[in-house]
């Protein structure tokens, strides 16, 4: 299957999913939305009312947040691809339990392997520990470390702005990185693909065999 069709399969199975309690009390699970081809991935935390009541992730106050943020940055959100560690909502907006994210784990393993983006960036505590341990977020925010091949960059969630008004500056100032991460990152890629080049084209060195062999038999 191409990208697009494992994402409609994960989107389809997510749906209809109940591998964990959190689909007795769902109204709409949120797979969550995008391209196939996005350069970046945004992981939330879980579906809040709003996003519970629509089955599209971020479209609550901290949505509009989000996308605020993204036009400042120069994106636009369709170009993204946003989605959660959880695809249905927590209870009373409470934590995920630790067999709610592991229910949901494969489902964001598929969307991450389809997509294959150049940038994760995790929003929040519980999409940050898939990738950084033992570590708060306070004190990483902000700071992208390549991890498998891709930069994953750590971020406050969004809604972190709506509850302590003070992060707001932090957070928009991280997210106005982006541009200066994306392209850093093009750069690196680039260099790597013409240094494979160079080894693959560069001559193979004669064996001391061959190097003895005369000119004539």
């Amino acid at each position: 299957m191409n990208a697009d069709e494992i994402l409609q399969e994960v989107t389809s199975q997510v749906k209809i999913c109940e591998r964990c309690n959190l689909s007795k009390t769902r109204k709409n699970a949120v797979p969550g939305t995008g391209p196939s081809q996005a350069e970046i991935l945004f992981i939330g935390e879980g579906p809040g009312h709003n996003e519970n009541e629509s089955g599209l992730p971020f479209v609550g106050a901290a949505g509009k947040f989000l996308t605020e943020m993204l036009s400042a940055a120069g994106y636009e959100r369709s170009a993204v691809f946003i989605t959660n560690v959880v695809k249905c909502r927590p209870p009373d907006n409470r934590d995920p339990l630790p067999e709610e994210l592991e229910a949901c784990a494969g489902y964001l393993d598929r969307q991450i392997a389809a997509i294959n983006p150049v940038i994760i960036v995790t929003l929040g505590r519980f999409s940050m520990a898939r990738y950084f341990s033992n570590v708060r977020i306070s004190e990483i925010h902000g700071r992208p470390k390549w991890i498998d091949g891709r930069l994953i960059i750590p971020m406050f969630h969004p809604a972190a702005a709506l509850h302590q008004p003070p992060l707001r500056k932090t957070i928009e100032q991280d997210f106005s990185r982006l541009p200066h991460w994306i392209s850093k990152v093009k750069e690196k890629l680039e260099k790597d693909a013409l240094a494979k080049t160079a080894i693959q084209e560069e001559p193979a060195e004669p064996s001391d065999k061959s190097k003895q062999l005369p000119l004539f038999g």
